[in-house]
């Protein structure tokens, strides 16, 4: 299983890990791939960086990062959240490693020259950009660590083709973790009960999602980071991965939306969209 964790700041920390504490004490292994979004933000104030987004021309939502950019989110995420969710996986007796894309070759990444955006409603080449497509995971590193009863806990930045590091999105990131590892279960965890089709009504959550394999723009009911978790949904799911669900990560048992046990959208891939499950 690899779970997608961080980035909102709505994660309950201490039930995340008591969920993998009852997994890998049943014998599952787990992955856990972060974020930390909220954190960049706190630490980007105190620094008096200021952060920059992009909007594809498909509606999905990207970090500008220059260098500044790049420090930030590799301090925020290695030196703040990932020793803390380390920590409270130790907490529950869960033997933990903390890792980012770089060590050992652990991410790798093609850097992007250059990224359309729409920028005040003009389609708009933006150059510079520090970021990446994921290429390559070390799938080897982390099947050796599962193998010996640890938890890896795996973050961006990756390591481009000229040996410079480059941020990755974490949602597509854990997307090419999961495909790599052949995972049975790929789980997001968000600030929302699942794919809500009114972003103001936690009951509008539908349980299933279904994606078009070919892809297209997101309806406007999928706003902010949900645009990239479908995407990276669509991704795994075209790569094999037999389940994909987008869940609440301060539900009281986050990763219990795969067992029926607890709110979550499953995510699949289906033809033409249809009048009740609206695609992206």
């Amino acid at each position: 299983m690899v779970v997608k964790c961080g980035g909102s700041g709505a994660l309950d920390v201490d039930r995340l890990c008591e969920d993998v504490a009852e997994l890998t004490a049943a014998g599952r292994k787990v992955v856990l791939v972060h974020g930390g979004s909220a954190e960049m933000g706190r630490l980007a104030e105190q620094l008096g960086i200021r952060l920059r987004h992009l909007t594809a021309p498909d509606g999905v939502v990207t970090r500008y990062t220059d260098a500044a950019t790049l420090d930030v989110l590799t301090l925020a995420l290695a030196g703040r959240v990932k020793p803390a969710l380390v920590a409270a996986l130790d907490r529950h007796d869960v033997r933990a490693v903390g890792l980012t894309g770089l060590d050992a070759g652990l991410l790798r990444a093609r850097r992007k020259k250059a990224i359309r955006a729409v920028v005040d409603g003009r389609l708009t080449i933006v150059r510079g950009d520090r970021s990446g497509r994921i290429v390559e995971v070390n799938a080897r590193l982390l099947l050796g660590l599962l193998a010996a009863g640890v938890v890896p806990v795996v973050s961006p930045p990756a390591i481009a083709e000229d040996g410079e590091p480059v941020n990755t999105n974490a949602d597509r990131a854990a997307a090419a973790v999961a495909v790599a590892l052949r995972a049975r279960t790929l789980i997001f965890l968000t600030g929302a009960p699942g794919v809500l089709t009114d972003p103001e009504d936690p009951a509008s959550v539908l349980d299933t999602y279904r994606l078009p394999a070919a892809g297209g723009p997101a309806p406007p009911w999928v706003t902010g980071g949900m645009t990239v978790k479908l995407v990276a949904a669509r991704e795994a799911l075209l790569a094999g991965v037999p389940q994909v669900w987008i869940t609440d990560g301060g539900a009281a048992r986050p990763l219990k939306a795969v067992s029926g046990e607890g709110p979550g959208t499953r995510l699949a891939l289906s033809g033409p969209p249809s009048a009740t499950s609206p695609s992206p």
